[in-house]
């Protein structure tokens, strides 16, 4: 399956040859590395490990993360410490599972020309956290009327359950609580540009988390 961490950069339009006007999220979609290679044999199930954004300093890292990233040099004391050519120290990593052996190898770089214009992709992303949320902006409740006495209750939740029977509140209602910050996938978002050059794809319509937020872009599912 294609697939590509890239950064939220933000929206803009984009126009056709007749004129009319499209949504479209700009993402940074690479250059990927490919950090590591798995295999049914050795770990246990298929898999490629993607690494994107290089870091500006590698104390960002820990001495684990560098070393993984190939960042440490042998020497007598550590004679076997992995060399990955091609990689250079990055701060995001992520797995994508395969039911076949990975075609790609260990330090080779994926570019988003991967993807072309009109293929379909899913993005997923970390919506923004809004923290303690009341039920109308959680989840789009109506507010009640402001007339006959109803000084404060416009926009109070109302019932939440009978009083004998169950005589408690039953789980799963929808209240006020903690509204974002949670994973989330726009499918099915269509791919208006790509610029391999710069490394930028532009997907109709929005895309989860706040600009400058990684993201990631698969194949669609729903082709």
């Amino acid at each position: 399956m294609k697939k590509l961490i890239g950064r939220k950069v933000g929206m803009t339009q984009l126009f056709d040859e007749k004129g009319n006007v499209t949504g479209v999220t700009v993402i940074e979609a690479g250059p990927n590395y490919v950090t590591q290679v798995k295999t049914l044999a050795r770990d246990g199930y298929n898999a490629v490990q993607l690494g994107f954004g290089e870091v500006r300093k590698k104390g960002a890292l820990t001495r684990g993360e560098l070393g993984h990233l190939g960042q440490l040099k042998a020497n007598d004391k550590h004679p076997k410490r992995r060399a990955l050519s091609g990689v250079p120290a990055v701060g995001t990593l992520v797995e994508s599972r395969s039911s076949k052996p990975a075609e790609a190898e260990e330090g080779g770089t994926l570019k988003c020309d991967i993807f072309a214009v009109g293929d379909f992709v899913d993005v997923t992303g970390t919506m923004k956290g809004r923290g303690f949320a009341g039920n109308i902006k959680r989840h789009g409740f109506h507010r009640q009327k402001k007339t006959h006495g109803a000084s404060d209750r416009e926009r109070a939740p109302g019932s939440i359950g009978a009083g004998t029977t169950p005589g408690r509140v039953e789980k799963g209602q929808k209240m006020a609580g903690h509204y974002g910050n949670t994973r989330v996938t726009n499918s099915h978002l269509k791919v208006l540009m790509v610029d391999a050059e710069r490394n930028l794809i532009a997907v109709a319509g929005s895309v989860p988390g706040a600009n400058g937020g990684i993201v990631v872009i698969q194949e669609g599912r729903k082709q």
